[in-house]
């Protein structure tokens, strides 16, 4: 891997809550633009390594460099800089619901930058329109449906034009076509923009569709078992954690996902 092309590091992480450790000596990097996916069973420690990578949690040993920059150990200004150059998007999609669409997706803006409203509305209605919702700025989040939502939360994700997008489940609570429709989204969005995902995932049809590369983490080895591309993996790995977790039913390999469209104004009530 050309060291040039890697804009996520993490090595040799440990993390933990009190003396219950969940990673011990995690090491893996990110390449820029491709869409990295951490799989494994609930428990495993998918979003324990998520909540260390945005900087939620300090980690017991190890460093997690974002961009050339080592999160665990900036501080002040320099940890701010770094956190402007993530995006994230949580599962349920956390979007204030006192607000309009368009000024959710604004409000990073209007923290981070001293933009004039209109430019910051401007803005907000173009990140809207690369995920769909062009004409939906003025609707309140309760008057969308989930998967709305989570593309709404993807805007606001990408508001501050981030070179890193981390996404925690985003399939979560989805119906198969609605979850299809933003796996489409996700490789769209990586393809033309160059974003690199890091995405928490334990759906199979979603993570065979759209990883470019995975890790697979086990609670038993409180580590990565296995990595590599999930089609791969799922067709040969005679790794015994890889094979528990792609052993199920799944949808063909290589089907053709969805492009993103727009949605009607029908489709808005959920």
């Amino acid at each position: 891997m050309n060291g040039d092309d890697i804009i996520i590091t993490v090595r040799d992480l440990s993390c933990g809550y009190g003396a219950d450790v969940v990673l011990r000596d995690v090491s893996f990097d990110v390449r820029r633009g491709e869409v990295f996916v951490v799989i494994g069973r609930s428990g495993c420690g998918k979003s324990t390594l998520l909540k260390h990578m945005i900087g939620l949690l300090a980690p017991l040993s190890g460093s997690i460099v974002l961009n050339g920059h080592d999160i665990v150990t900036a501080k002040g200004l320099e940890r701010l800089e770094i956190l402007k150059g993530i995006g994230i998007m949580y599962q349920g999609g956390a979007l204030f619901g006192s607000m309009s669409i368009l000024r959710n997706v604004g409000l990073p803006l209007e923290e981070y930058t001293a933009l004039p409203q209109e430019a910051v509305d401007a803005i907000a209605r173009v990140k809207l329109s690369l995920v769909g919702l062009e004409r939906f700025g003025h609707f309140m989040p309760t008057e969308l449906s989930g998967g709305m939502v989570k593309r709404a939360a993807i805007a606001r994700a990408m508001a501050l034009d981030p070179p890193i997008l981390f996404m925690d489940e985003p399939s979560a609570g989805l119906d198969p076509v609605t979850s299809a429709g933003l796996d489409g989204l996700i490789r769209s969005l990586a393809e033309t923009l160059g974003i690199t995902f890091v995405i928490v995932s334990h759906e199979v049809p979603s993570i065979l569709s759209i990883a470019d590369r995975v890790i697979l983490l086990d609670d038993g080895v409180k580590g990565i078992a296995a990595e590599g591309d999930p089609r791969e993996l799922n067709a040969t790995s005679d790794v015994p954690e890889a094979r528990r977790f792609f052993d199920r039913e799944v949808a063909p390999r290589g089907a053709h996902l969805p492009t993103a469209k727009p949605f009607t104004q029908e489709e808005a009530r959920p």
